[in-house]
């Protein structure tokens, strides 16, 4: 997406079907983690945010989906579960048809939540 998008169902208005299907999969997981979240837009992304803080957010390119878990601490923890999925820093990527496992999404949001309480002595 070359402009940025109003908001989450603006951006995924903008993806392959394929790539909305497992996206808006990714979006109803966070949202039935952490219900209190806010959904914003941050760098062009489909975000969330807690406490004011910036907590995960997710996105598609031209020949993958990604998580963002916001943290490189998040991947490393994780590195062994995330075996088989393509890792940078703080981006896993991931092919729609081959979501990331609703119980490792948890795993990441929870990590990500307790990282930000750490971290701004909060939620």
């Amino acid at each position: 997406m070359k402009r940025k998008p109003k908001d989450v169902d603006d951006y995924l208005s903008d993806t392959t079907k394929e790539q909305r299907a497992a996206l808006q999969k990714l979006r109803k997981q966070i949202r039935a983690i952490v219900p209190q979240a806010q959904e914003c837009i941050s760098y062009h992304l489909p975000a969330y945010r807690l406490d004011g803080h910036l907590l995960v957010a997710f996105g598609a390119a031209v020949n993958h989906c990604a998580f963002y878990p916001c943290s490189g601490a998040a991947v490393r923890v994780h590195r062994d579960e995330l075996a088989g999925f393509d890792t940078g820093k703080g981006t896993i990527r991931f092919q729609p048809q081959t979501p990331l496992p609703a119980a490792l999404v948890k795993k990441l949001v929870r990590f990500r939540i307790a990282e930000n309480g750490r971290r701004h002595g909060g939620g």
